[in-house]
């Protein structure tokens, strides 16, 4: 069995933006046979949430560019425009 990844979705609340981003990212990983657990979450969160977490994919990559948190962070856009998003899974599953 292939490891579980966590991510973390992270937009400014960490409600409507990245839960409706985490829910595609949960279906297109699931669609390649990637197992991952995939929350929202808001910026305020990203320091203690990346302690526990393999991957931040933000919807607002700017927030994150002075952070280093440790672990890998990608652009959630590809889930809100729908261009993309194939590159984006490909990224993660590089990860796994």
């Amino acid at each position: 069995m292939s490891k579980t990844l966590r991510i973390i979705v992270a937009c400014g609340s960490g409600v409507a933006t990245s839960n409706v981003a985490a829910e595609k990212l949960k279906g297109a990983l699931s669609d390649r046979g990637i197992h991952a657990e995939v929350r929202a979450v808001d910026m305020k969160s990203l320091e203690s949430e990346a302690r526990v977490a393999d991957v931040l994919v933000s919807i607002t990559p700017y927030a994150t560019l002075d952070q280093n948190l440790g672990i890998p962070m990608l652009s959630g856009i590809p889930l809100l425009t729908g261009i993309g998003v194939g590159t984006l899974v490909d990224q993660i599953a590089a990860l796994a």
